[in-house]
């Protein structure tokens, strides 16, 4: 399976992410793909496999990735700051794969009826629906 992992700024939230599917045993390859080129960085430190950075990244690997993980805001073009382009956002949206979105709060879209989890609870989250996906 094509799992890809998607973060901008930092990249913390791409690493914490990255960092918890080791540890749950996941070898498979992770397929980091940074909005920024410390984004990317962060994230390939973090242990992942392979690492791109920009919109044709997103572009081609959501393309044909089984399991997407990222910022609710990486399919609402321009909610990380600017970061997101509407080519991104178009791309994550329209891909056939499983899309483990994390309610941040902080790009101005709020999803009813999730609860408002600090980030460590809300990685933890999307880390244990990406394990049942990916069999580990």
């Amino acid at each position: 399976m094509k799992c890809m992992v998607v973060d901008g700024q930092g990249g913390k939230m791409g690493r914490m992410i990255i960092e918890g599917l080791r540890q749950k045993g996941y070898n498979g390859a992770l397929y980091a793909v940074g909005t920024n080129s410390i984004a990317t960085a962060t994230m390939l430190k973090a242990g992942a496999d392979h690492g791109a950075t920009g919109e044709n990244p997103v572009v081609c690997n959501a393309a044909d990735a089984d399991v997407i993980i990222g910022p609710i805001g990486i399919v609402v073009a321009n909610a990380i700051l600017g970061e997101v382009t509407p080519a991104m956002a178009a791309a994550v949206g329209k891909s056939a794969a499983h899309k483990i979105l994390l309610p941040i709060t902080g790009c101005k879209v709020t999803v009813a009826g999730t609860a408002s989890l600090p980030l460590q609870e809300a990685v933890g989250a999307a880390v244990e629906e990406a394990a049942k996906l990916l069999d580990i």
